[in-house]
């Protein structure tokens, strides 16, 4: 993935708009990190209107658009949905016949939906509009517990911050963890979240933070090659295990076992990249026991093998050192 065409229209929101800018189109190559042809196009060039009272110069058509690696849908109005600019739709439908990436964030699905190229797909939006896009298009499988959905080369985020998710998400399939966890460090954003939407529904803030356990957390990560068990962890934090369980639950969306296995498959993923450790040391390192178990999580998790990752995303210069 070398260009990517951030798509505006009248309307859109400037924070998830940002989100666009922020993952794709900052040098970051004092980090080592290749940087991507990053373009702002729009079906009337000229000063597209935000929904919050100023507007943006945009100075290019949506022909970059049709020669883009990736292309990136913004939100749109509401007011918007049922009649959606067809010259965007066509793009949309262009990429996807031409095999490039297609990103939405918050309501751009319904944009894509749109388009046509979401029926019989998996797909996600901001919880709220979920079961609108469920009345407005039946064929798509809209799946309102989620931040993101990738299904072949769409992705569909939640809203707001769930934007970022989909966007390290992208960056990890095309630049590998190593260099995405480096990009979410310069962001200040962990570079994988564990949970879902269910988690910010109608439901109030939990009293305690993540603060209370990150001791525990840290401790976690230290010692993956252990076998970790809830009472040995609830004993680390001093509460019983049933309260760390609802606890850790609380305040990262996950069960503990869960946010485990998902931490030692990013360090197998760095020790992919990085070492020419075998697989047999790295499912020790990592806490899976062996090289089968690793290549059964592996295959869920990311659907690939440790072998076909290693060969995409190593780091020929940390492997040499």
């Amino acid at each position: 993935m070398k260009t990517v065409a951030c798509v505006v229209q009248p309307g859109f929101a400037p924070f998830e708009f940002g989100l666009a800018c922020e993952a794709f189109g900052l040098d970051r190559s004092d980090d080592g990190i290749p940087n991507f042809d990053f373009r702002i196009v729009t079906p009337d060039p000229g000063a597209v209107p935000a929904n919050i009272g100023f507007s943006l110069n945009v100075d290019a058509d949506l022909a970059f658009a049709d020669e883009a690696d990736l292309v990136v849908i913004t939100p749109i109005p509401r007011d918007a949905w049922d009649h959606v600019d067809e010259r965007v739709t066509a793009v949309v439908r262009r990429a996807v016949e031409r095999g490039a990436w297609v990103l939405t964030v918050c309501s751009g699905a319904f944009v894509v939906a749109a388009a046509g190229v979401l029926d019989g797909r998996r797909a996600t939006t901001h919880w709220r509009y979920a079961d609108t896009m469920k009345r407005m298009y039946p064929a798509i499988d809209v799946d309102p517990h989620v931040l993101y959905v990738q299904d072949g080369r769409i992705i569909t985020s939640a809203g707001t911050a769930a934007g970022l998710d989909a966007c390290l998400h992208l960056l990890r399939i095309e630049l590998g963890a190593e260099m995405t966890n480096k990009i979410a460090r310069r962001m200040v954003v962990p570079p994988q979240r564990d949970g879902g939407q269910a988690q910010f529904i109608d439901r109030p803030l939990p009293v305690s933070t993540s603060l209370s356990l990150t001791p525990v957390t840290d401790w976690m990560l230290e010692n993956l090659r252990l076998d970790l068990s809830v009472d040995q962890l609830a004993s680390r934090a001093h509460m019983s295990p049933r309260t760390f369980a609802r606890r850790f639950k609380a305040d990262y969306g996950t069960t503990p076992a869960a946010w485990l296995a998902r931490q030692r498959i990013i360090q197998a993923q760095r020790l992919l990249e990085q070492t020419d450790l075998g697989l047999d040391k790295i499912a020790w390192e990592c806490g899976f026991g062996s090289a089968a178990v690793l290549r059964q999580n592996f295959a869920r998790t990311l659907g690939t093998t440790p072998t076909a990752y290693r060969a995409r995303f190593t780091c020929t210069e940390s492997m040499a050192s």
